[in-house]
């Protein structure tokens, strides 16, 4: 394994205080870049758009979502914003100190994250997590791809032109099924790494797994660069569309006339750029908690990390995931990923054109046809 300054160090390993939060940027990024490669191998040229425009494709796969990007708390050490919406925190993962609530005041109102949860988080996820009595607006998984389509169709007549927030379309879509498989209120995805699916002890070996062995070793990503990136795209008014939270129309409004609630446009719009803040914040806390150090010629986790999953080391983690077929699962994640993409694709038929006519020639093609005098 080659060291890299920002991801590895020789140093000697700091633990973190208790109480970090655990990455969901990480899994939901990499189900992004694998479903945009498996529509492209079944001939949905998804990459000619998302490519062009990654930072919002990666930006709507996670934050597309999860409204609940927001501090939990305020470190009285350091006035610093801590932990992760809706997760209690009772101490400082700064400085061991303690903490008061954070609040988002907005017109006149605040609120706490677990209100924004629960007045956003359905609206955003649809297949499931609505709050109370709202559940009745749960869309049913069948008509998921119907529900898409028709946002795609507004963003294409209602909304300004331009890719960037069909990218950002896409990326919503991974999320949805990222969530809902790996939290199993979809089947699809075989895994079972230290005691199920998603758990408390799974997810550091999952993130690390996939940050390092799958992310920087096989694939080659800079987890630095992409989420840098990802945080500082643009809102997209085109979310405020899918979570109807504007005023009723187009053909979503026709075909899902239920739920709409535009007195919510406006906090709604700024939690989306308050999830932008607080993930630039985030990102930097990451990439330190993801460092691996080495000793005695191998590489380690932080201790914390390594606490949470029940006290495996690094090199313990990397075989768990191979004994319990991780790749495999990250297969399994891409290949649903690219058929929720393809079934949308195929209702709109304006979108498949597009993506049929993409530009992509290349620079041999061109000089076949240019350079003869």
């Amino acid at each position: 394994m080659q060291s890299s300054s920002v991801l590895l160090t020789s140093v000697h390993d700091t633990p973190f205080p208790k109480g970090c939060w655990m990455s969901g940027v990480v899994g939901h990024l990499m189900y992004a870049i694998l479903g945009a490669k498996a529509a492209r191998a079944r001939g949905v040229r998804v990459d000619l758009i998302v490519d062009r425009h990654q930072d919002s494709y990666l930006c709507g796969a996670y934050l597309g979502c999860d409204i609940q990007t927001l501090p939990e708390a305020i470190c009285i050490d350091t006035g610093e914003p801590v932990g992760y919406g809706t997760v209690p925190l009772d101490r400082s993962p700064l400085t061991g100190g303690p903490v008061r609530p954070w609040t988002l005041e907005h017109a006149g109102r605040s609120y706490r994250p677990r209100d924004i949860h629960r007045l956003l988080y359905g609206r955003a996820h649809l297949v499931f997590g609505w709050a109370g009595a709202e559940r009745v607006h749960t869309v049913p998984w069948e008509h998921l791809a119907d529900y898409a389509a028709d946002v795609f169709h507004d963003a294409l007549h209602l909304y300004a032109p331009g890719e960037r927030q069909l990218a950002y379309l896409f990326g919503w879509l991974t999320h949805i099924v990222g969530d809902s498989l790996i939290k199993s209120v979809r089947p699809g995805i075989d895994l079972n790494l230290i005691d199920g699916k998603y758990t408390a002890k799974n997810r550091p070996i999952q993130d690390l797994v996939t940050f390092h062995e799958i992310g920087r070793k096989e694939l080659g990503l800079r987890w630095d660069d992409l989420l840098a990136d990802m945080a500082a795209a643009p809102v997209e008014p085109i979310q405020l569309h899918y979570m109807r939270v504007t005023k009723p129309q187009g053909r979503l409004a026709t075909s899902f006339s239920n739920a709409w609630d535009p007195e919510l446009q406006s906090l709604a719009k700024r939690v989306c750029a308050e999830n932008r803040a607080y993930q630039r914040v985030r990102t930097a806390r990451l990439l330190k908690k993801y460092r691996l150090v080495q000793r005695d010629g191998e590489w380690h986790c932080s201790q914390e990390l390594s606490a949470a999953s029940g006290g495996l080391t690094y090199s313990e983690m990397v075989k768990a995931a191979e004994r319990a077929g991780f790749r495999r699962a990250l297969w399994q994640m891409g290949e649903a990923v690219a058929k929720l993409i393809i079934d949308v694709v195929e209702r709109v038929p304006e979108l498949a054109e597009r993506l049929r006519g993409a530009s992509n020639v290349s620079w041999e093609e061109l000089e076949r046809r240019w350079k003869r005098p």
